[in-house]
């Protein structure tokens, strides 16, 4: 099985949650600090270098006030298609 970060779902997800935080006007130093994490860890996020467990997914669409169930929806749309 491939691991999850690999996956075309999950880079889909991370797209979506970066295009959130960009519509927004919100630099990813700017959601580090709303997250009390580094700036490294958002880009890291970002460029699929490090895979967000749930509850660290429900804190960053929190952030950027998306509703968490809109990215799961995606994902699973994604992979009913394969």
């Amino acid at each position: 099985m491939e691991k999850t970060i690999h996956t075309e779902a999950y880079r889909d997800l991370i797209a979506w949650l970066k295009s959130c935080r960009e519509r927004k006007g919100i630099s990813m130093r700017e959601l580090a600090v709303q997250l009390n994490v580094s700036h490294s860890w958002v880009a890291k996020v970002e460029q699929n270098e490090r895979r967000l467990d749930l509850l660290e997914y429900v804190r960053l669409c929190n952030s950027l006030g998306v509703n968490p169930s809109t990215g799961l929806t995606k994902i699973k749309s994604a992979l009913k298609d394969k």
